[in-house]
C-alpha cells in the first residue's frame, strides 16, 4: 500500500502561482509514476502531469495541453514527494487537484483508471 497526502492548495488571483506538494509513504516500489490530476464540479476527473524516473536516474515528465507552459512537475525520490508548480494561473484551472501513483508504464497516458493509489485532494481557486 501507498499513502499519498497532497499540500499546497488555496485560493489566488488569476495570474498567480501555487505550488502543491505530495508526499508518499508506505510500499512505494511500484508505484514510480506519479501524477496530478484535477478534478472540476460537475465534469470528470482529468490528468494534468506526471512524472517518473529511469533506471538511470533520469526525469521524464508528461502534460496536458491545457497547462503545457504554465505547470511543472518535479520529484525530490530522497523526500519521496512530487511537487506540481503551477503558474500563470486562471480561473478554469479551479478544481480539486490530486495526487495519484501507479507503475512506469502507464506514466505517459495520464489515464485515471491505471492508477492504483490517490491521495484526498486539495482545493485550488483561481478568482479572476
Amino acid at each position: 500500500q501507498v499513502q499519498l497526502v497532497e499540500s499546497g492548495g488555496g485560493s489566488v488571483q488569476s495570474g498567480g502561482s501555487l505550488r502543491l506538494s505530495c508526499e508518499a509513504s508506505g510500499n512505494t516500489a511500484d508505484s514510480n509514476c506519479r501524477g496530478w490530476f484535477r478534478q472540476a464540479p460537475g465534469k470528470e476527473r482529468e490528468g494534468v502531469a506526471s512524472i517518473y524516473t529511469n533506471s538511470r536516474g533520469e526525469y521524464h515528465t508528461y502534460y496536458a495541453d491545457s497547462v503545457k507552459g504554465r505547470f511543472t512537475i518535479s520529484r525530490d525520490n530522497a523526500k519521496s514527494t512530487v511537487y506540481l508548480q503551477m503558474n500563470s494561473l486562471k480561473p478554469e484551472d479551479t478544481a480539486m487537484y490530486y495526487c495519484a501513483a501507479t507503475e512506469t508504464s502507464w506514466c505517459q497516458g495520464l489515464q485515471r483508471d491505471k492508477y492504483h493509489y490517490w491521495g484526498q485532494g486539495t482545493q485550488v481557486t483561481v478568482s479572476s
